[in-house]
């Protein structure tokens, strides 16, 4: 049997602040030196999700394709800002944002319309209850993949230049002299998610599911969004991630498959 939603007040999430800058305290006092961005961070979430909030309610009140194609791009163009950051090493031109933007579009973009289209079917397809959360999940998850394994590509082929430019020399062709590096790079980005799956409801109850449990929504229907959902992020980080290490060691190789390392440069994150 499941109960109301129980409303949270401002006085509420004040105490949950507070244990945020206790820790962020002791961390500054046993010289961790996390505790400015443990504060920046906590800062930014209740911005950001304010904000959020603010424009998901005003946009499910006035549910419009062109507001949520909008909304949409605008979380596509963050996402592939934050894939950027996240390089220790990047690509350098616009390849640095588009590479990962143009692959989480691609992966990202085709599940959740499949899913839309095919599997859960609302009316209007677009409707931004749907819509939305299903793209924002996929995307934040997608980006995590994407970014860490192109930081994985870079970083490795910068570290073993030597050993690609041998095997070049030795007749190997780009996509063979670079294949060990774009295998542990693909697996990097995907490894995150299948663990997720193998400890879901095991080690750990997963955010979407637990959010509609908490909004008195039957637990094994709440069980069949989590799975859903945590099928298509695979899928949308696996192919994404495939699409970014592909596209991202081609880059690092010019028409005459030389190693053009000169193409990456030091990333900002």
């Amino acid at each position: 049997m499941t109960g109301e939603l129980i409303h949270l007040t401002p006085w509420d999430l004040a105490i949950a602040g507070v244990l945020v800058v206790l820790l962020a305290a002791l961390s500054h006092w046993t010289r961790l030196g996390v505790a400015k961005p443990l504060l920046v961070a906590a800062m930014r979430t209740v911005v950001q999700l304010a904000l959020v909030g603010l424009v998901l309610q005003a946009l499910f009140a006035h549910a419009t394709l062109y507001w949520v194609v909008l909304m949409s791009v605008v979380m596509l163009a963050v996402a592939g800002r934050e894939v950027m950051a996240r390089q220790k090493r990047r690509m350098a031109g616009w390849w640095g944002y588009g590479l990962g933007t143009a692959a989480m579009f691609v992966s990202s973009f085709v599940t959740m319309l499949l899913a839309l289209t095919v599997i859960v079917q609302p009316t209007p397809i677009w409707q931004p209850q749907y819509a939305i959360p299903i793209l924002g999940m996929i995307l934040g998850n997608t980006m995590t993949g994407i970014a860490l394994s192109l930081d994985r590509l870079n970083d490795s082929a910068w570290q073993q230049r030597p050993v690609i430019e041998a095997r070049l020399m030795l007749g190997e062709p780009w996509w063979s002299a670079i294949e060990e590096i774009r295998r542990d790079s693909m697996r990097s980005g995907m490894i995150p998610m299948i663990n997720a799956m193998a400890a879901a409801g095991l080690v750990s109850l997963p955010g979407m599911m637990t959010g509609q449990i908490l909004a008195g929504a039957p637990p094994m229907e709440a069980v069949k969004y989590q799975i859903l959902i945590m099928f298509l992020i695979t899928v949308g980080t696996g192919f994404g991630t495939l699409l970014a290490v592909w596209f991202g060691a081609r880059r690092l190789f010019d028409e005459r498959e030389r190693l053009r390392l000169d193409r990456l440069k030091p990333g900002r994150g």
